[in-house]
């Protein structure tokens, strides 16, 4: 029986390629996103092995083998793909599944489903009891409802260490299970286990289809961690989830609110804001932000307002903005919070806040401004070449406009000045661009054939321009849309391995699926998946990826002109000019 997609893709989820490698591999020497260390499949001296600790994919540099985790385990331990799969489920903890077996990972999560849901209801009749009244009075001290308490189903984590696992024993559910689940943990040096949460107020964290998928707790009163969030398990990733996102899925209000923490999106809603959510304890992930793009195309932050939180913030807007969300930021003034700011000023004001919240770009340059002293020729200076050099990076020149009057006004220059220093800037960097992808797409050099001789190209000018497409596609599945719309089609690619990777691209993202690179290459044989490692480690020269994209496919359908007849050559010719109007503009 073929193991589950999506079992797949949890198991890789939940292996992490610098602890594994680091198990074969001294990994000593760190750039950036890779570390680097002797390359176990070849004889060398100088480290050229490197693993992405960000794509979660390694590449030798020597002698050209890469891939993910799987692809890793089956190369050094000579496993078979299910041998592989099978090694990596063991070391994670996970079962890979058979058909209709009781330990089979949907019989697992079902079970762990049940105990989280019990276990919410446990927490939900603590806060009730006596032992819960120092929550009661912390939640009337943020003059949480109610109403407010029983929709999230907001509960109670007494100070006790056996508390729930006891109550939860008695219901039938093992220590064991109770460990798997992350409600407790094992005690030090063999010591009995003991309840994972206590003296926390409990935030129950619900999936889209109502399942109680793991718990956030808030310490009551001081105590660090101020939130402490159920650990990765086979029905929870916090990386890959958002609070509330059950409740703000339905929501009619055509935006969703991004919040730092759990007490503030429970306020949100309380004050009719119905589409607020929170990350869980970690800054925004390209997953969480590719989740809320397929409810809204509008996302307003609305983070703390201190030092902190702008930060944030600014972390978060590539995220976001790459879904194709139009993201703007509120500006909470001398609150320091979204719940603080309703308690003073009411919903009506925070209504009027949100109508009001500023463009990314606005809060980029406001960002900008503050860090330079504006009563000086310097400081002027060097704000001016910041916002300059962010204005060249806009898409459309009545956006360089518009901004580029508010950087003259803050400057205290003319419109004109800053328009033509944005100028300069944005034709050197398209002059980059250009000269970038010529030098990829448009000399043979620039292709280098795949060392697996079964996939040699065919054509290595087009196969150059298909590479960019499936590195775009991955990078940003939102450019699928671009690339339809251009009526550009699997058949088009003249290598059969690249055309794969397309298929498997167009079916993940049309299910709303992850293209984390590691994902896409479990699947690959170590031939392919060398190959595909490889293409991921090109840059990509322009930041202005909707562009790359159709030049891409401009250049693949040029290859292809030159082998049609007269006929088919000529509506190729006029789809590419149509193309090229769209780029120009």
């Amino acid at each position: 029986m073929p193991i589950p997609d999506s079992f797949i893709d949890d198991l890789v989820g939940r292996t992490d390629i610098e602890d594994l490698v680091g198990g074969y591999v001294r990994l000593t020497k760190r750039s950036g996103a890779h570390i680097f260390g002797l390359c176990p499949f070849h004889s060398e001296k100088t480290p050229s092995f490197a693993v992405n600790t960000e794509k979660q994919i390694y590449y030798c540099f020597g002698c050209g083998k890469g891939g993910g985790a799987v692809n890793f385990i089956m190369e050094i331990e000579s496993l078979s793909f299910r041998d592989a799969v099978e090694f990596l489920a063991r070391r994670s903890g996970m079962t890979v599944p058979e058909t209709d077996t009781p330990d089979g990972l949907a019989s697992r999560r079902s079970r762990m489903l049940a105990l989280n849901r019990d276990a919410a209801r446990h927490f939900y009749d603590m806060l009730r009891s006596p032992s819960g009244q120092q929550a009661r009075e912390y939640l009337a001290s943020r003059r949480i409802s109610k109403a407010a308490v029983i929709r999230f189903g907001i509960g109670a984590a007494p100070n006790s260490w056996t508390l729930l696992l006891e109550a939860m024993g008695k219901k039938g559910y093992s220590q064991q299970e109770l460990i798997d689940a992350g409600l407790a943990r094992n005690g030090r040096s063999g010591g009995a286990p003991y309840d994972m949460f206590r003296d926390r107020l409990m935030f129950p964290v619900i999936d889209v289809r109502g399942g109680v998928i793991g718990f956030s707790g808030r310490i009551i009163g001081d105590g660090e961690p101020k939130y402490l969030n159920s650990p990765d398990t086979v029905v929870f990733n916090k990386s890959r989830n958002l609070f509330a996102l059950n409740f703000a899925k339905k929501s009619k209000a055509g935006m969703v609110i991004l919040a730092e923490g759990n007490i503030d999106v429970v306020a949100l809603h309380q004050a009719g804001f119905d589409s607020a959510v929170a990350s869980l304890g970690t800054s925004l992930t390209t997953e969480q932000a590719r989740l809320m793009s397929r409810y809204t195309e509008k996302a307003v932050i609305a983070y703390d307002s201190d030092e902190a939180g702008r930060k944030a913030a600014l972390r978060a807007i590539p995220f976001l903005e790459k879904t194709g969300m139009n993201v703007k930021v509120v500006d909470l003034g001398a609150s320091k919070d979204p719940d603080e700011f309703i308690k003073s000023n009411g919903a009506d004001a925070f209504s009027v806040l949100l109508d009001r919240s500023e463009n990314h770009v606005e809060y980029r340059l406001m960002t900008i401004e503050g860090k330079y002293d504006l009563s000086s020729d310097e400081g002027r200076l060097l704000f001016l070449s910041d916002a300059t050099g962010l204005l060249s990076t806009l898409e459309t020149k009545p956006e360089r406009e518009i901004y580029g009057r508010r950087v003259a006004k803050t400057a205290g220059i003319s419109p004109e000045a800053v328009e033509s220093e944005v100028a300069k800037k944005l034709k050197a960097r398209r002059s980059r661009d250009n000269k970038d992808f010529e030098r990829k797409v448009s000399r043979p050099a620039a292709a280098v054939q795949p060392e697996d001789k079964t996939l040699r190209y065919k054509n290595e000018y087009s196969a150059v321009a298909e590479e960019g497409v499936i590195r775009c596609l991955i990078r940003e599945p939102r450019l699928l849309g671009t690339i339809l719309e251009m009526g550009f089609s699997q058949e088009e690619f003249t290598s059969p391995f690249l055309a794969k990777i397309f298929e498997t691209l167009l079916r993940r993202i049309s299910e709303g699926r992850d293209t984390q690179e590691a994902l896409i290459l479990a699947g690959l044989n170590q031939g392919e998946s060398s190959q595909l490692s490889l293409i991921l480690q090109k840059p990509e020269a322009s930041q202005r990826s909707g562009t790359t994209i159709r030049k891409y496919v401009e250049k693949i359908r040029t290859e292809s002109y030159k082998i049609r007849t007269p006929d088919e050559g000529l509506l190729l010719e006029i789809k590419n000019q149509k193309l090229q109007g769209v780029i120009e503009n």
